[in-house]
Parts: C-alpha cells; structure tokens; sequence
C-alpha cells in the first residue's frame, strides 16, 4: 500500500494529466493463469487513489473505455490486428515492420487516446 501511496502521488505530481485504461479488473481475476499477477498489481487501487488524488491536486485523470484495443493497435502506423494472443509479449506489426514490446505499444496507444479524448472534452474524470 505504501508503494502505491507514493507511485500515485509521484504521477500526479509530475503530469498534469494522467491517462488509464479502465480495466476490468473483476473479469481478469477469474483467469487462473493471471489472478495472482492481477491482484499483486493492485490495479482497482492504483486507479481509485489517482481518482482522489488528481481531485486534490487540480489535475486531470483520464479514462480509456475497456474495449479500446491499445494492445492490438500499432502506436506506429494504426493498424490493428484482429486477436493478440495475452502470451505474445512483442510483435512485428504486418502493417509498417515495426517490432513492438506489447505493453510499451499499449502505453502509447493509452496516452494517444487519453489526449485526444482530453482534446475533445469528452469522458474525462477528475477524480
């Protein structure tokens, strides 16, 4: 909790605006392959101290619907692929060549679309 406590306040802290995906956290639990890594991560709580803490500190959180494909989606060139198997790490988009590691791809694609939504005024939580 503590580590949480201060990455939370560190982003907040250093970014006006913070961008996540809204994930569904109860959903992902229930794969026994992932639950143990999901709950270590503390996603749900991440989130809700962000919540608060952007409130706080007039900052802006936005939210990225959980459908959004961030990982199947090249940060690159926008092609997206159809299905992205959770054990394919990195891939070479079919599209443009360029070899992405899947969670780096995934952050580009969340703040693209976290700035672009902040951009048009829409769906944005403050906490």
């Amino acid at each position: 909790m503590d580590n949480l406590q201060k990455l939370s306040r560190r982003l907040i802290n250093e970014n006006q605006v913070v961008c996540v995906e809204t994930l569904k956290v109860k959903n992902m639990i229930r794969n026994p392959r992932l639950a143990k890594h999901i709950a270590d991560a503390s996603w749900g709580e991440l989130v809700r101290q962000l919540e608060y803490k952007t409130e706080w500190a007039g900052r802006q959180l936005v939210k990225i619907a959980p459908f959004f494909p961030s990982s199947k989606r090249c940060s690159d060139c926008g092609y997206t692929l159809e299905s992205l198997p959770l054990e394919i790490r990195s891939r070479e988009c079919p599209e443009c060549k360029i070899r992405q590691d899947r969670d780096i791809n995934a952050a580009r694609n969340v703040k693209a679309a976290g700035l672009a939504v902040l951009a048009l005024g829409e769906n944005v939580s403050h906490g």
